[in-house]
Parts: C-alpha cells; structure tokens; sequence
C-alpha cells in the first residue's frame, strides 16, 4: 500500500533553490554599487592630492586707474534768462504785423503796429496849440517890458504853455503805444495774431525769450550745502542732445530752504550759443566739487559684498605653476575699500593693485584656490554714464 505524500516536503526542497537563485541576482548588483562607490571615492581623492576644486570659467579686466571728477548731481529745470508775452498796453486794431513767428529779433525792434490815424491827428492838434502857447508868452514878454500887460498875463500864459506841453506827451505817449516793440533781444514763439485782428489791452501777441545763455533751476539736499558755492562748475546734460555737454557756473543759491522738502534751490548760467536748450526742457546738471583724483576704476559687477567685509577676486598664477601665457590661474579673494561710484563704475581705494586681474564675471562660484578658465566673450557694463536701455 502506497504511503501518501507530504505536501511540506515539496516546499521545503524548492525554498534552498530560490534562495540560491536570490544571491546569484542581488550579489553582483551589490558588488557593482560597492565598486562604483569606491572608484568614486578613489577619483575624488585623485584630484584633491593634484589641487582639489573643478576649474571655474571666467572673465576679467586688468585694473586701471581713472581720473576722478567728484560731483553732485540733480534734475535741473530749464528757464530763460528774460521771458515775456508781448501784449498790448492800450486796446486797437492790427494795423501791420512785422515779424513772423519763431524769429530773431534785436532789442527794439518792432513787432506789431496799431491803427493810429486819430492819435497821430491829436499829437499834430497838440502840437500846434504848443506852438501857438509858445508865441503868445513871447509876445505878452515883450509888452510886459513896455508895461502894456501885466505879469499876471505872463503867468497864465507860461501855465498855459505848460499845460499845452503835457497834453501833447500824454498824445504822443498813447500813439507810441500803438506800436508794440521788442522789450530785448531774443527769439519769438509762435503767434496767431493777423492784420485786421483787434485786440484788447492785455491780450498777448507773441512769447519772447532770452536763451543764451539760459538758467538751470534744481535743488540740493541742505546737507550738501557746503560743497557748493557761487561760480562752482557746472555741466548740463540733455537727452534731447544725447552725448552733448553744456558747461556753466553756479550763479545764485537761495537763501531759504524749502521747510517741506528741506533742499534748497540752486541756479546755475550755462551757454547755450547755438541755442539748443530751450526753457522748459528738463536736464541733468552736475556741480564739480573738490578736484580730480585718481582711482583704480572697476565695473560694480566685479565686487561682492558680503556682512564681514566687501571682496574682489583676483585671478592669479598657481603657486609653482610656469609663467608666461599658458600659466595656470587660480582666484585669489582680497578684502578692498571702495571709494565713490559713477555709473556702472565703482572706484577702489585700497586692496587692488593697478594692472592686477580682476575677475568681473563668474565670481558667485569661486573660492580661494579654484582653478580658473578665462573666457572675456562677455563682460559686464562699465560705463561712466550709462544710458537708460528702451524696452
């Protein structure tokens, strides 16, 4: 009789053959993690016994030294030296018009002429009495001198000559008025004023102004009230001229600080010969203070600041390493003290050497000693006057 079988028996023989199975698979998976481990391992102590750090791309620029022109800058409003709106005293009719819009014109000249038949007829009528005023008293004189009229006669005759004359001027002075002149010098604005027109006192005929040279209004800090005075110089800059310079002086500084702002107005007097700014316009003055000096200049971009002390990195030759072209550079981090800045430029007063190699791109992933590939393709702004870039 057959014996029955043991199902258990059927499990327990296959359990040592899966096991086999599962170290066959997983001991080399293992093994090829352990070796990867260890070879990068080895690797890494490979290059830190030959220096350490990957090398670093970067760009740089030798320092130099610059002249400094130290300044105070503000916006600056444009004003004429003399601006008026020609008018009218007396009210009449446009008779001629004798100058044409945006013109020169001299001191004098004139402008625009009211109908005067009536004045000019009044003046004569005037004139006339005078004239007869005249004789009469010269007359009356000289029977005075034979007693044949009294000094009575003589005094109301002076009196009348007297009053004769006045109303005379007063005539002449209204006619004058009828002619409309230029006050000075100086160019016209634009007019709508035409023969025919009749115009009321008052009313305006043409602007007028007196721009060469010009004002430059702008104000200053009342801290900085110091390093400013009368005939400081200045210069005025204006996007209407791009790259033009206009040079003036500081000719009046006010003698009351504005008590909601707490700056102070200045004025300054710069040439305007080909009469390029015109009043209105806004520009840019600076005020030269102090004289020049001489500073290592670098683009702002090459510094870092940091809360212990502000750094530059140099870019240096490996110690032992050969000289010449194919010399192996590595960053060097120096602590500097920065002097004031224009622009994109920063100016270094101590810590950099002029003609030292200053790194100005790539430093954010530097550390003493990282080796250094040197790519100047692109360099940062280092523009003593930057313009605004348009969108």
């Amino acid at each position: 009789m057959t014996e029955p079988m043991d199902p258990g028996a059927g499990r327990r023989a296959s359990l040592p053959k899966r096991m086999v199975i599962m170290l066959i698979v997983v001991v080399p998976v293992i093994a090829l993690v352990v070796g990867f481990n260890l070879f990068s391992t080895a690797q890494m102590k490979a290059n830190m016994g030959k220096g350490g750090l990957p090398p670093a791309t970067v760009s740089t620029m030798t320092a130099h030294a610059e002249d400094w022109q130290s300044g105070l800058g503000a916006v600056a409003t444009l004003r004429a030296i003399r601006g008026v709106d020609v008018s009218t005293e007396i009210a009449g009719l446009v008779d001629k018009v004798n100058f044409s819009s945006g013109s020169e014109v001299a001191a004098g000249a004139v402008l625009v002429e009211l109908r005067s038949d009536v004045e000019r007829a009044q003046v004569e009528s005037l004139k006339a009495a005078v004239e007869l005023a005249t004789t009469t008293l010269s007359r009356d004189r000289e029977q005075l001198s034979v007693q044949a009229v009294s000094q009575a006669t003589i005094d109301a005759d002076e009196a009348d000559l007297r009053s004769k004359t006045a109303q005379q001027a007063q005539a002449q002075a209204t006619l004058d008025k009828k002619t409309i002149r230029a006050p000075f010098a100086g160019r016209l604005g634009i007019s709508t004023v035409a023969r025919g027109q009749y115009l009321n006192a008052g009313d305006k005929i043409v602007g007028l102004q007196a721009i060469d040279p010009i004002y430059a209004d702008f104000y200053v800090p009342q801290e900085q009230i110091s390093r400013i005075a009368r005939n400081s110089l200045v210069t005025v800059t204006s996007d209407a001229w791009p790259g033009r310079e206009f040079e003036g002086k500081v000719t009046a500084i006010n003698s009351t600080i504005d008590a909601s702002t707490r700056n102070i107005q200045v004025e300054a007097t710069v040439a305007n010969r080909d009469q390029a700014l015109l009043p209105g316009m806004y520009a840019k003055a600076t005020v030269r203070t102090g004289s020049k000096e001489h500073y290592i200049t670098l683009p702002q971009a090459a510094v870092t600041y940091n809360p212990y002390g502000t750094t530059v990195f140099l870019a240096q030759p490996a110690p032992g390493a050969p000289s010449g072209a194919q010399a192996k550079l590595i960053a060097t981090q120096v602590f500097v003290t920065l002097g004031p800045t224009r622009g994109d430029q920063v100016a270094i007063v101590k810590g950099v050497d002029e003609g030292a190699t200053v790194i100005t791109g790539g430093q954010m992933k530097l550390t003493n000693g990282t080796p250094l590939i040197v790519n100047n393709t692109v360099q940062p702004p280092n523009n003593p006057n930057p313009k605004p870039q348009e969108q």
